[in-house]
């Protein structure tokens, strides 16, 4: 068959769906080190030591990675350097100070005692306690670099993290009856919009935006009458986020309930708000505030930071400096100085608030049931990024979950633009069912 036949033939969605993820694969060869972030270390050392390795083994092999990353990216950029691009790679010379400086302070710290928990002490033992709350990340991370290794171990988690979460979007979009097209069109975005590029960092972000677009999926299935695949969908991701990053949790769970209620009063009013909605719809709500307890509760007898601790790592600076003893209103502060400053600079490339208005107007104006989960999603990143505002923080990662919303609904907005085009290649499914057929659905 030729390459022409390959890609003219009438295929079914699923190899569409595997011949954009194993392109994405493809293109991610083009970096497979220099990804990584300083909380990358943390998790890479939790992961090896839950595969048994000593802390000295795990500071080992995390520097020797941490290392190498940089000295790629110091041998790349001298490559187009125009005034050094001449002289000698300094890989060699950036590896052995990095070596040096990190080996410095572990030494320090295990030579001090500071040798309880998982992660290798790069950091202060209050900063580390954060890490040691996130156990999800590298406990997934452990099966890749024991078989793989450390390098290829966590390239690879991130390209199946990163593809598991443009296969999910695919899945949302289809479940709500679009067009094999427009359904690929979200995948597509996925990879190519800041959401991939995060996801492909080691680090917890693209297990989050997985989950959450398996959470949405489930809320797409309970839109469908779908009951007992909502609750393990909606129940199972947010148990599975608890475990990677337990905030995560608990603001998805508020959002997910916040988006029922809007639902329940929207369709029955304030006086009877739960009545009119469908039993999956409701099975979402009971499901995510419960979630919402659970988590603040768990949290607070697993003896995980508090939410004061983690003003005081914000505003000490990873507590690098002494506690501040005004933290609330300081905090109140700089939030709104962050969201002015964060504002000015969104109004100068106006690409992100211009993908969130759109994939919002397509979302909530061709599948308003859903759109209001989608939305309830994506504000959990503005959620995330408000409980950390600190402008400084590279590539807007804080705030990557609201790019589901993009991810989502603009597909939904260029559907009426696909719809006549697509003949041949997908039949169009009947729309989605209204909530009294569900209700009479679930009667019957």
């Amino acid at each position: 068959m030729t390459v022409v036949g390959l890609f003219t033939k009438p295929r079914p969605p699923r190899f569409w769906v595997l011949a954009l993820a194993a392109v994405f694969a493809l293109l991610q060869l083009a970096n497979v080190t220099g990804r990584d972030t300083p909380d990358t270390k943390n998790y890479l050392s939790y992961a090896l030591s839950l595969r048994g390795a000593s802390k000295h083994e795990a500071a080992a092999a995390t520097i020797d990675y941490a290392c190498a990353g940089r000295a790629s990216i110091a041998r790349r950029d001298q490559s187009v350097d125009v005034v050094h691009f001449r002289e000698p790679s300094p890989a060699r010379q950036v590896v052995e100070e990095c070596r040096r400086d990190q080996w410095g302070w572990v030494s320090k710290r295990l030579s001090a005692g500071q040798t309880t928990g998982h992660t290798v002490p790069f950091i202060p033992p209050r900063f580390m306690r954060i890490f040691e709350a996130r156990p999800g990340y590298p406990a997934f991370l452990v099966p890749f670099i024991t078989v793989l290794g450390v390098k290829w171990g966590l390239w690879t988690s991130s390209v199946l993290i990163t593809v598991a979460g443009g296969v999910l979007a695919f899945l949302v979009l289809r479940t709500l009856r679009a067009p094999t097209v427009t359904a690929l069109t979200g995948q597509v975005l996925f990879y190519v919009l800041p959401c991939g590029t995060t996801a492909m960092r080691p680090m917890t972000e693209g297990l989050l935006l997985a989950l959450t677009l398996a959470a949405l999926w489930g809320c797409a299935l309970a839109l469908q009458g779908r009951t007992r695949a909502t609750t393990a969908l909606v129940g199972g991701s947010l148990a599975a986020l608890f475990a990677v990053k337990h905030s995560q949790a608990l603001f998805l769970g508020l959002c997910l309930a916040g988006a029922c209620a809007v639902l329940g009063v929207r369709r029955g009013g304030l006086r009877q708000p739960l009545r009119r909605l469908a039993r999956p719809l409701r099975e979402v709500g009971v499901v995510a505030a419960c979630t919402f307890a659970v988590t603040l509760l768990a949290a607070k007898v697993l003896g995980y930071p508090s939410e004061s601790e983690s003003l005081q790592d914000l505003l000490t600076a990873h507590f690098s400096r002494p506690d501040r003893s005004r933290p609330w209103p300081e905090f109140l502060d700089l939030e709104v100085n962050f969201w002015v400053e964060w504002l000015r600079r969104e109004l100068w490339e106006p690409f992100f608030l211009t993908a969130l208005l759109a994939g919002a107007w397509g979302a909530l104006r061709r599948r308003p049931d859903f759109g209001v989960f989608l939305v309830a999603g994506a504000l959990t990143g503005v959620l995330n990024q408000a409980g950390h505002p600190d402008i400084n923080i590279y590539g807007d990662r804080l705030i990557v979950l609201a790019w589901v919303l993009p991810v989502v609904g603009l597909p939904l907005l260029l559907e009426q633009v696909v719809r006549p085009r697509v003949r041949g290649l997908d039949t169009v499914p009947s729309p989605l069912r209204t909530d009294a057929e569900l209700d009479a659905g679930v009667a019957r």
